[in-house]
């Protein structure tokens, strides 16, 4: 499965994906966690990656900007029926080749700290928290105090 760039009618698959894989942030968040005008923004200022199934339907995305020496990767999301098999992985690699591509020496990723098991996955990836976090959005709905922890990876 090979990521491809994905293009403004995948919008509303990007939404679909997102949504169904980060409905295990009920716990502290609550309502949808995008919409198709955050998404349809997001791509005027980045990329988003997707891959699809034998079928031809998106299954995964990650989100791709930054110019510079360090590039951003968000909103990594697998379908829930499709994790486990390495898409996250294929997706990351993909953005950082992406951004390895555009100059950028080093990469972040800002994760949830309510999410305990994100940290690991990403430092599997190479990534290593840099000690910095990042506010919670404001006008994002939670019923728990949060904030994004800041995890970066160099790029060779």
């Amino acid at each position: 499965m090979k990521p491809r760039l994905a293009t403004a009618a995948d919008v509303a698959a990007i939404v679909r994906i997102v949504n169904a894989a980060f409905v295990v942030e009920s716990f502290f968040k609550t309502g949808e966690r995008t919409d198709d005008g955050e998404i349809a923004a997001m791509m005027q200022a980045g990329a988003f990656l997707l891959v699809e199934d034998e079928a031809g339907v998106p299954v995964a995305s990650v989100y791709v900007g930054g110019e510079g020496p360090v590039g951003y990767i968000g909103m990594l999301a697998v379908e829930p029926r499709e994790q486990g098999g390495g898409l996250g992985r294929i997706l990351t690699e993909a953005a950082e080749s992406r951004c390895r591509e555009a100059g950028c020496r080093a990469v972040e990723i800002h994760v949830v700290n309510l999410r305990e098991e994100l940290p690991e996955f990403y430092r599997r990836l190479g990534y290593a928290e840099t000690g910095a976090t990042v506010p919670f959005p404001p006008g994002e709905q939670t019923n728990r105090p949060c904030h994004f922890i800041v995890m970066r990876k160099p790029l060779a």
